[in-house]
């Protein structure tokens, strides 16, 4: 069985088309598939998703990464995501034929190469993380890249010190990852905020849910991260937000999936949404078309 993972760089650059297509050119080669390329000027950010062998995905993602570190001064940038890198996030994903583990390896290997080559601290998380209270992409986060700036904390790779311009980068493995953003009809971003406070995972809410509140585009945003969709899916999160904000005499303006998902998250979607018990992947027919 051919060996497939996914990883989905992330970058501080949201406006600057110019840099943002460099870098996401700086990924393509004729190895991998490089696409779903996502940016916002509010948050100030991209991705973009790589799929391929293992070796060959972490020598494109080190090629934009190269490229972010050239073109993207920190010190310079504001944005309404949390950040503390020009090369803010690379997590691993396995797809098929691989191990979590495998990729565990995968980003200890990237970690050491941006660290040794591009004089870059990088901090291990999720299943790569070395210390467990760095195991939480927003605990790795505290403080941004103006905290670290003034006060460094020790990475699990590279120099001691924060890269000038580059600031640090967090590299590690996971599970897939559902990045699914509900806008509200209203720009009081302190509604948002609460919502997100509501059904976020840490403060008692819905499990495997991770909730921000942002103003973007001039409405306010409930930004999330679907740690594990198959605890609580996006349609799930979706529901509670439509409830919050009815509560609140808001209603939802729209919605978005950031990035790409996996088939069987649609699937629970459908099950979910239209009591479709027996529905399966199998029953897509470009599934079974390309399997």
């Amino acid at each position: 069985m051919q060996k497939i993972v996914e990883c989905v760089p992330n970058f501080s650059e949201g406006k600057d088309q110019k840099v943002i297509h460099a870098i996401f050119d700086a990924a393509k080669s004729d190895k991998v598939k490089v696409f779903e390329l996502e940016s916002n000027p509010d948050h100030n950010r991209m991705l973009f998703t790589i799929v391929g062998e293992p070796e060959d995905v972490m020598n494109s993602v080190f090629g934009s990464i190269k490229v972010a570190t050239k073109l993207i001064d920190m010190n310079n940038h504001k944005g309404e995501h949390p950040r503390i890198g020009a090369t803010d996030v690379v997590p691993f994903v396995p797809v098929s034929g691989v191990t979590m583990e495998e990729c565990v390896d995968l980003s200890n290997q990237l970690a050491k190469n941006v660290a040794e080559e591009l004089k870059i601290p990088v901090f291990m998380y999720e299943a790569s993380a070395k210390r467990p209270e760095y195991r939480n992409l927003a605990d790795v986060r505290v403080g941004e890249f103006e905290g670290i700036k003034k006060e460094m904390r020790t990475p699990d790779y590279g120099p001691s010190e924060i890269h000038p311009t580059a600031g640090a980068v967090v590299i590690g493995a996971r599970k897939y990852l559902v990045a699914f953003n509900v806008n509200l009809d209203t720009p009081e971003v302190s509604i948002a905020k609460d919502i997100a406070k509501k059904i976020r995972e840490k403060d008692g809410g819905l499990p495997g849910i991770k909730a921000l509140g942002f103003l973007v585009d001039g409405k306010a945003q409930v930004s999330m991260n679907l740690v594990d969709f198959e605890k609580t899916n996006f349609d799930q999160a979706y529901r509670a937000i439509e409830k919050e904000s009815k509560d609140r005499g808001v209603e939802i303006k729209s919605s978005e999936i950031y990035g790409m998902i996996p088939l069987e998250s649609l699937v629970a979607a459908i099950k979910s949404s239209f009591k479709a018990d027996t529905f399966k992947s199998d029953q897509v027919l470009e599934k079974r078309l390309y399997e």
